[in-house]
C-alpha cells in the first residue's frame, strides 16, 4: 500500500464524509448516470451499497469507519453512496455506475451470488496481490473465499458476513393450533400439517410464508426454492459440480414447486397480491410477525436485526414468543435438515480512482472491531475466525449460536458467471406456478430457458 497521506489536523466531520447519490439512485436508470457530476476526484473514496426500507445499517457502519479513516487520512473524503433500491434494482443500479469511468465507485458492496456475473461482464478487478499481504486474510473461512474466487484463480473481494436459514414460527399461533412449543418439523408434510393446523384454528393469523417470484429478487430463489430443493432426494441441486453441467428435469425441482403449489391451493399463505409485493418483508417484519399475524416464515438469520430497541419495529419479547426449526428434508432423509448459506463482501471496480487507497479504506471497514459491531447491529454470521472469537460477538443474540451451527450442513449456490440469469428463471417458475401454472408447467419453461442461458451442451436432463 502507499504510505499514508500527511495528517492535517483539525478536520471536522464535513471534511471527510459526504452523500452524493442517496436520492440520486431513486431516478429511472437512464437518468442514474449522470448522478455523480464532473469528473473524479483522487482524493475521494467513493463506496457504493443498497440502502432498503428504514434500515441504516450499513450506513452507519460506513460512517463510523470513515470516521476511524479520517483521523489517520484527514484530508481524503469519504463519499458515500446508498442506492436506494430494493434488491434485483440494487445489482442493476450497481452495474450502470460501475460501466463508466466517471460514476464508478471505488468500493462496492457486492453479494456473493452477483460478484461472478459482475466479474464477466468486467465490472471488477482482481485483488489477489491485495489480499495475500493482508493479515485478516487467513481468517476468512475458506467456503467464503471460494465464493469470492473467480474461474481464473483470481480473488475478487473480500467476504465479511455469511448467513444461514430456518423457520421462524410465533409460538402463540402454533399453540392456538395445539403445536407444541419446542415445535421441530422432520418432513415437507409435517409442514403443511402445521399449516393446515393454523388455517383451521381461531387464529386470524397467515400458516405459512416463504418468499416467491420475480419481485423478491434473490430471496425468492436462496430462501424460498433453494431450500426446498436441496432438501429432496436428488442431491445434485442446481448445478452437478462431478459433471460440471446445469442439472434440468429434475423431480426434486418439480416437488418444490409443488409444495409451492400446495400452499397456494390450500390458501396457507398471503394473498398473491402480497406475495408479489416487493416491499412484504418490511411488513412481515415489523407488523406480521410481531403481532402474531404469520405462523411461519421461511427467512434468513439476520431478520430480529428489525426488533432491536433502535429499529422501526422494537420487539424486546422476541426470543421468548419466537421459537425457530431446522428446515427439513422432504422426506426427513439424508441429513435430515437444510440450509443455504450466502454472504456479501466488498470488490474494487475496475474504474477505480485508486486502488491501493481504496483497499486501504476497505481494511478499515473489516477491521476485527469494526466487523464486531457491524455483525451485532446487522444482525449477521461472521466469516472471520477473529470475530467470531469475541466474547461480545458470541453473546449478541439469542440465535447466533443456533445459526452458526448451521453451517455445518449448509448448501452454497453455484458461484459462477451464469448464476445469476438461472436465479432469475426460477424466480419465474415460482411466480408461473403462483399465477396457475402447473409444475410441470413452469419446470419445462425453466428447462428451455437455462439451456438457452448455458447453452444445450452444459447441461445433464434427469427424468
Amino acid at each position: 500500500m502507499p504510505p499514508a497521506p500527511t495528517i492535517r489536523p483539525g478536520a471536522d466531520r464535513r471534511a471527510f464524509l459526504r452523500f452524493t447519490a442517496g436520492a440520486a439512485a431513486l431516478l429511472p436508470l437512464s437518468a442514474l448516470a449522470g448522478c455523480s457530476g464532473g469528473s473524479r476526484d483522487p482524493g475521494t473514496i467513493r463506496i457504493a451499497f443498497q440502502q432498503f426500507g428504514s434500515n441504516t445499517i450499513k450506513q452507519e457502519w460506513i460512517t463510523r469507519a470513515a470516521e476511524q479513516f479520517s483521523a489517520q487520512n484527514p484530508e481524503l473524503v469519504v463519499d458515500l453512496v446508498p442506492i436506494v433500491a430494493a434488491e434485483n434494482d440494487y445489482f442493476t443500479k450497481n452495474e450502470l455506475l460501475m460501466s463508466s469511468p466517471r460514476t464508478s465507485p471505488d468500493l462496492v458492496y457486492e453479494d456473493s451470488f452477483i460478484l461472478l456475473s459482475d466479474v464477466g461482464a468486467g465490472y471488477l478487478q482482481p485483488i489477489t496481490d491485495l489480499v495475500e499481504g493482508w493479515e485478516h486474510w487467513g481468517d476468512i473461512a475458506d467456503a467464503s473465499k471460494e465464493a469470492v474466487t473467480g474461474e481464473d484463480g483470481e480473488v475478487y473481494g473480500v467476504p465479511i458476513t455469511t448467513d444461514t436459514r430456518a423457520i421462524w414460527f410465533h409460538r402463540g399461533v402454533l399453540e392456538q393450533a395445539g403445536l407444541p412449543a419446542d415445535w421441530q418439523p422432520t418432513s415437507w408434510d409435517e409442514i403443511l400439517d402445521a399449516a393446515r393446523a393454523i388455517k383451521e384454528s381461531d387464529s386470524d393469523a397467515t400458516p405459512f410464508f416463504l418468499f416467491a417470484g420475480t419481485p423478491q429478487g434473490e430471496k425468492a430463489s436462496m430462501q424460498g426454492f433453494e431450500m426446498l430443493l436441496y432438501g429432496t432426494g436428488d442431491g445434485t441441486g442446481l448445478y452437478d459440480a462431478d459433471s460440471a453441467k446445469w442439472v434440468l428435469g429434475s423431480a426434486g425441482f418439480r416437488d418444490a414447486l409443488g409444495f409451492l403449489r400446495t400452499l397456494i391451493d390450500e390458501e396457507l399463505t398471503l394473498p398473491l397480491g402480497q406475495l408479489l409485493d416487493p416491499n412484504i418483508s418490511e411488513q412481515i417484519y415489523t407488523s406480521l410477525l410481531p403481532d402474531g399475524k404469520l405462523g411461519m416464515l421461511m427467512d434468513g438469520s439476520w431478520i430480529s436485526q428489525n426488533w432491536t430497541e433502535t429499529a422501526g419495529r422494537p420487539w424486546p419479547t422476541w426470543p421468548d414468543e419466537v421459537g425457530l426449526a431446522d428446515m427439513p428434508t422432504q422426506d426427513g432423509g439424508g441429513t435430515g435438515t437444510v440450509t443455504l448459506a450466502g454472504g456479501w463482501g466488498l470488490s474494487i471496480p475496475e474504474h477505480v480512482t485508486d486502488r491501493e487507497l481504496a483497499f486501504s479504506f476497505l481494511t478499515t471497514l473489516v477491521s476485527t472491531e469494526t466487523l464486531v459491531d457491524y455483525a451485532i447491529a446487522d444482525n449477521h454470521i461472521t466469516v472471520r475466525e477473529d470475530v467470531a472469537a469475541v466474547e461480545e460477538y458470541l453473546s449478541y443474540s439469542p440465535a447466533v449460536e443456533y445459526f452458526t451451527a448451521l453451517l455445518e450442513t449448509s448448501y452454497y449456490r453455484p458461484a459462477l458467471p451464469a448464476y445469476p440469469e438461472v436465479s432469475s428463471a426460477i424466480q419465474e417458475a415460482m411466480e408461473a406456478v403462483l399465477t396457475g401454472a402447473t409444475p410441470e408447467a413452469a419446470q419445462a419453461a425453466y428447462d428451455a430457458t437455462v439451456r438457452d442461458i448455458v447453452g444445450a451442451e452444459n447441461v445433464q436432463e434427469e427424468s
